[in-house]
């Protein structure tokens, strides 16, 4: 996929193109992204969305201990201070994934439930069929990538980290 880029009015790839405007001050574009609590699995999680979007993390991983003592702040422990304060992950149309590790030695609670949903719509059935087969491995298939009643092509499955995900394709009619 590729869009036009108003500062030289020629194709760019989206990929690219997002990410040059994440670090461009002249030219900024209104996006959607997903951010994703993990309790102390966030590298590994993403590490592995990353081998399945085949795309590279935006600015590194961030730690815990890469951000400078805030007054009144306990002292991180060393385990604490290797834990991602913030990871990005651009994957299908320019959607930015975002995680962090939310866990109670940081004062945080984390509660897994049914909330929340990613759902990615591949430009192909086969890349459908792809995405569903990389993302359920170690994980639950709910429902299968089948032809649905409504006219898609969808199945839904929760990943090994306990994430959500429904892939839908809706072939061109």
């Amino acid at each position: 996929m590729s869009i036009v880029d108003a500062r030289w009015k020629k194709p760019v790839s989206t990929k690219r193109h997002m990410l040059s405007f994440r670090r461009s001050k002249e030219i900024t574009v209104a996006q959607t992204s997903t951010y994703l609590n993990f309790n102390g699995t966030t590298e590994a999680a993403f590490t592995f969305y990353k081998s399945v979007f085949g795309t590279d993390f935006v600015g590194g991983i961030f730690r815990m201990g890469d951000a400078p003592p805030q007054d009144g702040q306990p002292p991180l422990s060393e385990a604490d201070k290797q834990l991602v304060m913030n990871v990005q992950l651009p994957i299908l149309g320019g959607h930015l994934l975002m995680g962090t590790d939310a866990t109670e030695s940081m004062g945080m609670t984390l509660t897994q439930g049914n909330n929340v949903y990613i759902n990615l719509q591949p430009d192909t059935r086969e890349e459908a069929d792809t995405l569903f087969a990389s993302l359920s491995a170690g994980g639950k298939v709910e429902m299968p990538m089948a032809d649905m009643f409504w006219g898609d092509y969808f199945g839904s499955l929760v990943d090994q980290y306990g994430m959500q995900w429904m892939i839908t394709y809706t072939p061109a009619s």
